[in-house]
C-alpha cells in the first residue's frame, strides 16, 4: 500500500525530472561547467523559473492550501497542472546547434543526481515512517511536500551537484594532466609554440602548421580544443614521439585561464595574435585581458631565464598592428608582425582580386618575397604574416613559405567562403567581437555588385559595454548591408537600435526568433540575384 502511494506520489516528479536534468545538464555543459554561465541561463529564463517556483510555494504552503475555499483549491490546481505540463514541453529534447554528449562528467553528475534525489524524495517518507510506527506521526501527513520542494528545486540541482563533484573532477583532471605532462617530457626534441589572443589565434594556429610542415613534423590542437582538458587530451590521444613541434592554441575566460595551460605546458614560443574586447563579462576588465594574454609571454620568458639560454632562444611573438598590443608592449625582444609601418615582418602593396589577395613580405634582414593566397582579406594577410614571421624564424625559408601559403585554406567558421550558385556564404559563425565584427563587415564590403546580407543574433559576454558594441556594430552594418536579419528578440535590442539610428531602411530590417527561420528568408531575399550573405555569430543554446 505504501509503495503503491509513493509511486503515485513520486511518478510524476520523477518524469520531470529526468527531462528537466537532461535539459540543464546540457545548459551547464555549454557553460563549460561553469557557475557564472549557467547561472546566466538561469536568469535568461524566468520564466521557466517561475514555473519551478509554483511548486515551491505549493510545497512550503501545504498546510495553508488545505484552508482555502475549494474553488481556490481547484483553480490553484489547475495552474500548477499547467505549469507541469508546460516544463515537461519545455524539457522535452529538441534538436539542438552543440548536441548533448554524455561523457564520463555528465554520468558522474547523473549519479550524484540520484543521490540528492533520494535525500529530497524519500529521506521525508522514512522519517515518516519510523515516526509513524513510533506512533508520533501520521503517514496520510504532508505526504505531497517532498515532490513539490523537489519540482522546485530541478533547475538547481545541477549546480549543487557540480559543485558537489568538484573534487572529484580536480582529482581526475589532475591525474590526466600529469600523464600530458609525462607524455611532453618523454619528447626531449620537442619545441612547443603556444598561440593565444582574443581574436585570430585559431586561424594563426591552422596557417602556421600548415607552413611550419615545409620542415617539421608538426602536431596541433585540433579544431577549437584550447581550454585545459582539450589540450591535454590532444596530447594524451596524439603525441607521437616522432613529433618535432607542437602547436598549442591557448584559449581564456577568466583571468589567468593562460597561466593554467602553461603551468603543464611550458612552451618555447609564444604568438600574441591580438588583445581586445571579449569575454569582459567574466575578465570584468580590459586590464584582465592584457594581462592575461601575456601570461603566455611570461612562461616563455621564464622558461628563457631557467634554462639559462642567450635571449632570442625562445621567440615571442606579437600582432603589430593591434593598438593594445601597441599601447602595452611588456615585451622590448617581440618580434611584430603585421602591415602597418615598423613591424619587424611587414606586408605591403596588397591588392585583392577575384582569385584572392597577394601582397610583399619584407623580414627583419631586409629580405623581400611576393606571396599570394587564395584567401581574402586585411585581416588574412595579417594573421599569414604571424605564421610567416614564426615559421621564417625557426628556419623555414621564404621560397618554400610561398608555396605553403598559396595552399593555405579558410579556417571552417572564420570567415569562411563558400559558394552555392548564385548565393556566397561568409560562415564567420564561431564567434563574434567587436573588432571581429568589424572586420567581418569590412570583407563584405568587398563585394561590390552584390547584394549584401546580414544574418546575425549579435555579439554576447561583453559585460556592462554589450549594448554599447552592439549598438555600434548596428551603425556599422547599417553601412555596409542591403538587408540585415537578426536572430532573437530579446538580446538584438541594441544591434537594432543602432541599424535603425544610421538611417537604415526598416523594411530591410528584419527580427526572426531561430536561425533556421533567418536562413529561410535569406535565400528568399532577392532572389535570383548574386548576393553575399555574412553569419556572423551563432549563440548556443544557452543564451
Amino acid at each position: 500500500m505504501v509503495f503503491a502511494l509513493v509511486l503515485l506520489v513520486y511518478a510524476p516528479p520523477i518524469i520531470l525530472a529526468v527531462l528537466g536534468l537532461r535539459y540543464h545538464t546540457h545548459m551547464l555543459q555549454l557553460s563549460s561547467y561553469q557557475f557564472q554561465g549557467y547561472f546566466r541561463h538561469l536568469r535568461n529564463s524566468k520564466l521557466l523559473l517561475l514555473a519551478h517556483f509554483l511548486f515551491l510555494i505549493r510545497g512550503i504552503a501545504e498546510r495553508a492550501v488545505e484552508l482555502l475555499h475549494k474553488p481556490v483549491r481547484i483553480a490553484g490546481g489547475l495552474v500548477l497542472g499547467a505549469a507541469y505540463l508546460w516544463l515537461l514541453f519545455r524539457y522535452i529534447p529538441k534538436p539542438a546547434k552543440k548536441k548533448f554528449v554524455v561523457t564520463a562528467r555528465v554520468k558522474r553528475l547523473f549519479a550524484t543526481y540520484t543521490v540528492l534525489s533520494v535525500l529530497i524524495l524519500f529521506l521525508p517518507w522514512i522519517v515518516l515512517l519510523i515516526e509513524s510506527a513510533r506512533g508520533n506521526a501520521s503517514i496520510g501527513g504532508n505526504i505531497y511536500r517532498p515532490a513539490f520542494i523537489y519540482m522546485a528545486l530541478i533547475p538547481f540541482i545541477p549546480a549543487i551537484a557540480n559543485f558537489i563533484n568538484m573534487p572529484i573532477e580536480k582529482g581526475i583532471n589532475q591525474h590526466y594532466i600529469n600523464d600530458a605532462v609525462r607524455i611532453l617530457r618523454s619528447n626531449k626534441n620537442l619545441r612547443i609554440i603556444g598561440i593565444t589572443g582574443s581574436y585570430g589565434k585559431t586561424s594563426v594556429k591552422y596557417y602556421l602548421t600548415t607552413l611550419l610542415s615545409e620542415g617539421f613534423r608538426v602536431l596541433m590542437t585540433p579544431e577549437s580544443f584550447n581550454t585545459p582538458m582539450g589540450i591535454v587530451r590532444t596530447i594524451r590521444e596524439h603525441m607521437k614521439p616522432t613529433h618535432e613541434i607542437f602547436v598549442c592554441e591557448m584559449g581564456a575566460r577568466h583571468l589567468h585561464d593562460i597561466k593554467e595551460i602553461t603551468d603543464f605546458v611550458h612552451p618555447d614560443d609564444g604568438i600574441v595574435t591580438s588583445i581586445g574586447y571579449q569575454h569582459l563579462e567574466t575578465f570584468n576588465s580590459l586590464d584582465n585581458i592584457i594581462s592575461t594574454k601575456y601570461e603566455l609571454l611570461d612562461a616563455v620568458d621564464q622558461k628563457e631565464k631557467e634554462e639559462g639560454k642567450a635571449p632570442g632562444k625562445h621567440l615571442k611573438f606579437v600582432n603589430g598592428d593591434n593598438e593594445i598590443i601597441r599601447a602595452n608592449m611588456k615585451y622590448k625582444d617581440a618580434v611584430t608582425y603585421g602591415l602597418s609601418e615598423g613591424c619587424d615582418f611587414r606586408a605591403t602593396d596588397l591588392k585583392v582580386t577575384g582569385a584572392g589577395t597577394s601582397f610583399t613580405v619584407t623580414t627583419p634582414a631586409g629580405e623581400t618575397a611576393e606571396f599570394s593566397t587564395r584567401l581574402v582579406g586585411q585581416h588574412n594577410v595579417e594573421n599569414i604574416m604571424g605564421a610567416i614571421a614564426c615559421a621564417s624564424s625557426l628556419g623555414i625559408p621564404l621560397t618554400k613559405l610561398k608555396m605553403a601559403v598559396r595552399r593555405l585554406q579558410s579556417v571552417p567558421h572564420r570567415l569562411e567562403l563558400t559558394r552555392h550558385g548564385n548565393v556566397s556564404i561568409l560562415d564567420d559563425a564561431y564567434n563574434s567581437n567587436p573588432n571581429g565584427a568589424k572586420v567581418a563587415l569590412d570583407t563584405l564590403s568587398l563585394f561590390e555588385g552584390n547584394v549584401k546580407i546580414l544574418v546575425t543574433p549579435g555579439m554576447v559576454e561583453l559585460g556592462e559595454k554589450e549594448d554599447e558594441y552592439n549598438k555600434e556594430f548596428g551603425k556599422q552594418a547599417a553601412a555596409v548591408c542591403d538587408y540585415i536579419i537578426l536572430v532573437g528578440e530579446k538580446q538584438t535590442h541594441a544591434i537594432k537600435e543602432g541599424i535603425l539610428e544610421a538611417g537604415f531602411d526598416s523594411e530591410r530590417l528584419f527580427v526572426k526568433n531561430s536561425f533556421n527561420e533567418a536562413s529561410q528568408l535569406m535565400y528568399e531575399l532577392d532572389a535570383g540575384r548574386d548576393k553575399v550573405i555574412l553569419l556572423e555569430n551563432d549563440l548556443p543554446d544557452n543564451y
